[in-house]
Order: structure tokens, then C-alpha cells, then sequence
């Protein structure tokens, strides 16, 4: 009980202290516990209060940003990149032949393939043209994304360590393979913070692919905000009545008594909050204020019948359709034009270990057109030169068949080694192809890129270094790209 009573008076000392103590320390006191900046540093190096939107932690960028905002197009479950960007006609050549043991060298294969007694070789059904000033090869499933080649960048060489969907994913999303790390977009918001005051910096959209519909779930955590202050997790905007759950106000409550209960509410959390000092109950009372003022901005941004006709046709027929990847899209162009720092769509369904060459049509086609009319949408609004796009999987798929192997059918494992993603506008040089695999397409030969390299190139873009941008927490300072992360020079416009 004497315990109690010395924590009790501790914080009764400490909450004299603050209240007695100049404001300006007390301002900063709460602007190091939410992690952002109420004040910023005008030319002549003088603090002033800041306006419109929320700082982050950082008091300036590292060095001149390419990229104000970034719309990662996530491909859930591993598209398979010999389906879609990395040619290799040697696989057809020896199809049903196994793979040489030189070229696997050992590699650790999953529980799904591992038993296995021969691993044949299984070019793709699809045939490969080369488009564009880079003569780039794409396959014929993703005819729009043809069209745009000279406006994306395509990395053939991407790797990573995880070979199973959740790590994987959790790696790219965190720099982590286990759970626990703030993500991408928690990071960003954390320090840059949001450019508009009525919408959270971090938005997810989530689409369910044709190809394989009941494929690997998603977990909320992907886009949370691990040991960061929960004012940084992502939001997530649902295809519904009410797209942001519990936004919305119980009914008979008008707006003023809104107000008024929000207002009270605020003065009791900042009690508790000089009575204990738990910097959760700030971000507490700044989600609050902030689900306020989303009840007006956030039916606005998702109102997309307001688009021309013609937005619709260029974004193909799902547009119409809420819910899909090609409206998420849409969407995620609507919240870009808000000031939403970083966008982060997820479209399930690339899971093809059996049937895929049927399945896999199916997917291309849930996000070929509108994933170029995104491209194109930007550019024309000139957006996209500040905009940066991804466009990827955890990983990529094995060059040999698992199971049957047959002239029209066939299944591919989860394969870490070399996969393949794309990138446009944001400071990304266009027109280009980087890194390049072995005529087997099993692995990188040249111009590797780790997850930890693509993740400090982001930041790079951002105008953020990524050894710099760091949070301390249980005595380590922690990092997106964790100890690793090699800037890719070549692809910087």
C-alpha cells in the first residue's frame, strides 16, 4: 500500500513540476510524446507555430524529396514473375525436364514441395513480347501494363530470406520477419507526419482477387503501428455503409452534442494524463479529434460517382464496382489528392499452387487495366512526378511445377530468390529494366536488390535516410530497414 501512495505522490510532484513550468517545455513535452511538431523553424531559424496538417518527428528532411506521397499496389500471395515479366523461353525448351541440383544449390523449399521426387521444369503457357523505348518483355495476360512500360520501371532482380506468405509479407511491410514492427506507413506518418488535418496519414484498401478467392487471409497488423504511438497505425477504408468502422455517430446524437461529449471527454483524458504520464491517452485524444473531423472528409473522398465517365472507362468496367482494385484505385488517386502520405492497397488472390495458368489470367486482369490507368490518371493531373507507385508480392514463384505437370496445367511453390516488382513517377527513372536472373529464372545474377535496399530507397525518395530515421524503444533504436539497406542509385531519376 506505501507503494501506491509513493507512485501516487511521484505523479502528483511531476504533474506540479509540468504545470509550473513554461509553456514552451510543456509543448514540447507533448509534441516528443505524439511524435510530431506543433512549431517548425522559419528562414530565420526561429520556431513558429505550424499550420494545416500535422509534422512529424523529423524537423527537416534529410535532403530534397522526389516523392511526397507514396500508392503501394501490394500483390498478395506471390505473383509468379515468369508468368508476367521475366521471360525465359530455356524453361520451355526443356520443359518436364528436372531442375539441375547446380542451380538450386541446396535451396530450402517449403513443406508443400520439399517432398517432391523430381522438380520439372515449367515454361510459361503465355506468350512474351518486348514493348517500349527499353524493350521490355510482358507478358500477353497484362496488355495495358504493355502500354505503359516506358512510363515504369521494372526490378527483375528483387530477394528476400522469408519463404513462407506471413513472414514474407510482414518483412516487406516492417523490415522485420517477425510481427511486432511498426509498418511502412506507421513509420512515415511518424515522421513526416500528414499534410492533411482531416484524414490520417496511413490509409488501406483491401480487394479480393478472381484468381484465387478463398487464398491467404491478411492481418490488421500488417499495417500497424507496432511499439510507435498508435496515432500512427493505418486506417482502413472498407467497401461498406460505413467505410471507417465506429466513425460514425450513434443515432440521436447531433453533431454539437458530438462536440460537447468530445470536449469533456478530452478534459478527462488530459487528467488522467498528468496524473500518470501514459503518452497512449495523448494519442487517444488526438484519434478522437481526428475520427471528428473524418465524418465530413471521409464520405467526400469516398464518393466516387462524382467521377467523369470517362475516368471509369479508363480504370475498366470493375470500377464501377466498390470494393474491387480497380475502385481502390480510384480511391487511392481521390486520397493521394487529400494529402494522404502513404496508400496502401492490398489485392489477395496470387496464391497459384495448383491451376495457375488459368488462375492466374483471372488475377492479371483483376489489376492490369486500372494498375496502368493509375500510372496514366496521375501523370495527367501531373501528380505522378511527385507520387511514387509500387507494384509487387512478398515473392515470387518456383521455375519447376508443383505437382503434375501436363501440357495445359500446372502449379508453381513460393520461390525467395528472384522475383519481380515494378515502380513508376516519384523520382524513379522511367522507361527501364534493372537486375536480371539466370536463364532458368531460379536466380539473381545480376544487380541484386534486398527487401532492405528497396525500403532505403523509399525512404530516399521521401527525403529521408534511412540510418536516421529511427525510434528508440526497450534501450535499442529501432529502423525500418533494421541494420541493413543499400540505396539503388541507378533507378533514381
Amino acid at each position: 500500500m506505501n507503494k501506491i501512495f509513493e507512485d501516487r505522490a511521484l505523479h502528483l510532484n511531476r504533474r506540479a513540476f509540468l504545470s509550473k513550468t513554461a509553456t514552451g517545455i510543456g509543448i514540447a513535452a507533448l509534441s516528443s510524446i505524439l511524435g510530431y511538431s506543433f512549431f517548425r523553424k522559419n528562414e530565420n531559424g526561429l520556431l513558429v507555430e505550424e499550420t494545416g496538417g500535422l509534422r512529424g518527428a523529423l524537423e527537416a528532411l534529410h535532403h530534397p524529396a522526389k516523392a511526397k506521397r507514396i500508392i503501394y499496389l501490394f500483390q498478395s500471395g506471390g505473383p509468379s514473375q515468369l508468368e508476367l515479366f521475366d521471360y525465359k523461353p530455356l524453361l520451355n525448351e526443356r520443359r518436364g525436364q528436372d531442375l539441375p541440383e547446380s542451380i538450386r544449390a541446396g535451396q530450402r523449399l517449403t513443406t508443400m514441395t520439399s517432398g517432391q521426387e523430381s522438380f520439372p521444369l515449367a515454361g510459361s503457357i503465355y506468350d512474351f513480347k518486348q514493348y517500349g523505348q527499353s524493350g521490355a518483355w510482358v507478358s500477353d495476360i497484362l496488355p495495358y501494363t504493355s502500354k505503359v512500360v516506358d512510363e515504369i520501371c521494372i526490378i527483375k532482380s528483387m530477394y528476400t530470406e522469408a519463404i513462407n506468405h506471413d513472414p514474407a509479407i510482414t518483412f516487406f511491410q516492417t523490415g522485420s520477419q517477425q510481427p511486432g514492427r511498426p509498418s511502412m506507413g506507421s513509420w512515415l506518418s511518424y515522421g513526416l507526419g500528414s499534410e492533411n488535418e482531416n484524414l490520417p496519414a496511413f490509409c488501406v484498401l483491401l480487394s479480393r482477387g478472381t484468381g484465387r478467392p478463398n487464398g491467404q487471409p491478411l492481418y490488421s497488423r500488417l499495417w500497424g503501428n507496432g511499439f510507435l504511438h498508435s496515432l500512427h497505425q493505418g486506417v482502413q477504408f472498407r467497401a461498406a455503409a460505413d467505410p471507417v468502422l465506429y466513425l460514425n455517430d450513434p443515432e440521436g446524437l447531433s453533431r454539437e452534442q458530438r462536440r460537447n461529449m468530445l470536449d469533456k471527454l478530452a478534459e478527462l483524458n488530459a487528467r488522467q494524463y498528468d496524473a500518470y504520464g501514459d503518452p497512449e491517452i495523448q494519442s487517444r485524444i488526438a484519434q478522437y479529434e481526428m475520427a471528428y473531423r473524418m465524418q465530413t472528409s471521409v464520405p467526400e473522398v469516398m464518393n466516387i460517382e462524382e467521377e467523369p465517365d470517362y475516368i471509369y472507362q479508363m480504370y475498366g468496367p470493375d470500377a464501377m464496382t466498390p470494393g474491387t482494385f480497380a475502385a481502390n484505385c480510384i480511391l487511392a488517386r481521390r486520397l493521394a489528392e487529400k494529402g494522404v502520405r502513404f496508400i496502401q492497397l492490398y489485392h489477395m488472390g496470387w496464391d497459384q499452387h495448383f491451376d495457375l495458368p488459368v488462375a492466374i489470367r483471372k488475377q492479371a486482369k483483376d489489376v492490369d487495366q486500372a494498375s496502368a490507368a493509375l500510372v496514366m490518371d496521375l501523370k495527367q493531373r501531373g501528380m505522378l512526378e511527385d507520387t511514387l507507385i509500387i507494384w509487387g508480392g512478398e515473392f515470387g514463384r518456383t521455375n519447376y511445377s508443383q505437382g503434375i505437370l501436363t501440357d495445359t496445367n500446372y502449379g508453381r511453390d513460393h520461390h525467395p530468390r528472384c522475383f519481380s516488382i515494378w515502380m513508376a513517377g516519384g523520382g524513379i527513372k522511367p522507361g527501364m529494366v534493372y537486375g536480371e536472373t539466370d536463364e532458368f529464372g531460379y536466380n539473381v545474377v545480376d544487380k541484386p536488390v534486398h527487401v532492405h535496399d528497396f525500403q532505403a530507397t523509399l525512404l530516399h525518395l521521401l527525403g529521408i535516410d534511412h540510418e536516421r530515421l529511427t525510434y528508440k524503444y526497450q534501450g535499442r533504436r529501432f529502423r525500418l530497414t533494421d541494420v541493413e539497406g543499400t540505396l539503388i542509385k541507378d533507378i533514381l531519376a
